[in-house]
């Protein structure tokens, strides 16, 4: 069984480098990681849009590892972020850690998370290769 995703980009929908209009994923064993805030080891709550999505992003990560799959299975990213924070500071946060592995891509804006200061939360499916 082979765990290669096909991208779909039409061209009726606009193109970007970082996201895809939809994926494709073969029949395979699937993740759905649970959504992870901007927190340490230890539950501790990093301070700023910029260190919580580094750090959730870095936590679905492990997920991933985890299960031995990696970003590059993922196919589907929901990203939540506080209303008011900027976006384009978590973006540029969450590339840095996550690389330019591709992926339909959901962001929205909420009032609030159900952990006081939580300001983004992500959460992801995955298929997990045999």
């Amino acid at each position: 069984m082979t765990t290669q995703t096909t991208h779909l980009d039409p061209e009726e929908l606009p193109s970007n480098p970082a996201f895809t209009q939809g994926v494709i994923a073969p029949a395979a064993r699937t993740l759905y990681v649970g959504g992870q805030l901007g927190t340490d080891s230890t539950g501790r709550l990093l301070d700023g849009i910029e260190a919580q999505t580094a750090q959730a992003m870095r936590n679905v990560l492990v997920v991933l590892a985890a299960a031995g799959t990696g970003p590059e299975h993922v196919v589907k990213l929901d990203i939540y972020l506080v209303h008011g924070v900027d976006a384009q500071v978590g973006y540029a946060a969450s590339r840095s850690v996550w690389g330019n592995h591709r992926t339909a891509i959901t962001v929205v804006s909420t009032a609030g998370h159900a952990r006081p200061g939580a300001l983004v939360e992500i959460d992801a499916i995955a298929i997990v290769p045999e």
